[in-house]
Formats: C-alpha cells, sequence, structure tokens
C-alpha cells in the first residue's frame, strides 16, 4: 500500500471541487509508475520524491490545476508535452481543468517513470556555465503585503518566487502614480500569482 501523507489528503479536500478529482487521479498514477514514491508537502503544495530528490509536484488554482517534472529539461519528451503546452500555466502540462485535459495514463505514467529512472540514475540537473547575477532583494510595501496574505494560494506562490521575480512585482505595484491604478494592478497581481504566473507571463513564448 503506498505510504501517504495527511497533508496531501488535507490539500485535496480543501481544493476547487473540480479539482479534487484531478488531483486524485494524478496522484495515483505516481504511485503505480514509481512504486516506493514519498509523498511531502513543499511551498504550501503538494510533491513526490524518490531516491532522495524531488520527482514531480502537482497543484490547484481556482480555475485550473498544475503538474510539473522537477527535472524536465533533461528528459526527452518523446510526445512533446512540454513543447506544445501553454507556458503562462505553472507546471509542465498547462493549464488543467478536467482529466480529459491530461495525456493518457499510459504517456504520463511513461513520463513519470523516466524521471524516476533519472533520480535512481543520480543524474543532476546541468548547472548554469555563468553563476547568475545576484538580484538585490528589496521589500514589498505593507499594503501590498497585506493584500497578498489575504489570498493563501497568491501569498504560497508569492514566497516561492525568485527574489527577481517578487521584484519585478514589487516595482510594477510601487510605480503606480495613482491610487485607482494602484488598486487595479493589485487586483490583477492576485490573480495572476494566485495562477503562479510571473509579472510579464504575458509575453512568454507559447
Amino acid at each position: 500500500m503506498p505510504l501517504t501523507d495527511k497533508r496531501i489528503d488535507a490539500y485535496i479536500m480543501n481544493a476547487e471541487r473540480f479539482a479534487q478529482p484531478i488531483l486524485n487521479h494524478l496522484r495515483e498514477l505516481v504511485h503505480i509508475a514509481c512504486p516506493g514514491v514519498q509523498e511531502t508537502v513543499k511551498w504550501s503544495f503538494p510533491h513526490f520524491e524518490y531516491n532522495g530528490s524531488i520527482l514531480c509536484s502537482m497543484a490547484s488554482f481556482k480555475k485550473h490545476c498544475a503538474f510539473g517534472f522537477w527535472k524536465a529539461s533533461v528528459m526527452k519528451d518523446p510526445h512533446k508535452l512540454f513543447a506544445l503546452q501553454e507556458r503562462t500555466a505553472m507546471g509542465h502540462l498547462g493549464r488543467i481543468e478536467s482529466i480529459s485535459d491530461l495525456p493518457s495514463d499510459k504517456i504520463l505514467m511513461s513520463y513519470i517513470k523516466e524521471a524516476a529512472k533519472l533520480n535512481k540514475e543520480g543524474v543532476k540537473l546541468p548547472s548554469r556555465t555563468k553563476p547568475a547575477a545576484a538580484v538585490k532583494a528589496i521589500e514589498a510595501p505593507d499594503y501590498m503585503i497585506k493584500a497578498l496574505k489575504k489570498n493563501k494560494k497568491a501569498w504560497s506562490n508569492f514566497e516561492a518566487f525568485s527574489p527577481g521575480r517578487k521584484k519585478e512585482y514589487i516595482e510594477w505595484i510601487t510605480g503606480a502614480k495613482t491610487e485607482p491604478t494602484r488598486n487595479k494592478r493589485i487586483s490583477d497581481m492576485l490573480e495572476w500569482v494566485e495562477e503562479g504566473k510571473i509579472r510579464n507571463w504575458k509575453y512568454l513564448r507559447k
């Protein structure tokens, strides 16, 4: 019987109704494809680990779910799942609004098995040839933090962003010239961050 984490049980129970069967289905496929996988919660959403490294993760939002592989950049992707899906959504399978939006169980399990094989073999993600320039952290104003904390998912997603991604939102919000403009930007920010979107998600290549 697969080892499960009660925190993931609670996460699924508290998800939107449409999301619950999707999350349960993904969870089941991960356990079938990778016996011995371990469940955990990182950055406030479910992750699956195997052989001491993250295998994949799943998350639910107000109108869609997401599923991603930790080592997607070194996976083969024979069915072009990563290349064809919309990249404005968190994860690697685009916006998942129903089980029918997922690839077939056979295909998805083949990807999970490949990810497990990479973990078992100790394959590491490639390091950058040049170190990324350090991004100086800047503090978000109190009114921005207050708005984010009212939305649990938006706050947890924002906290998981890199300093650079946070800075983009902070500079955009604080750069508003009028209060109505600032309020509109905060409203947009909450919607986008809840869905795991970065500030300039509209300009990402699809």
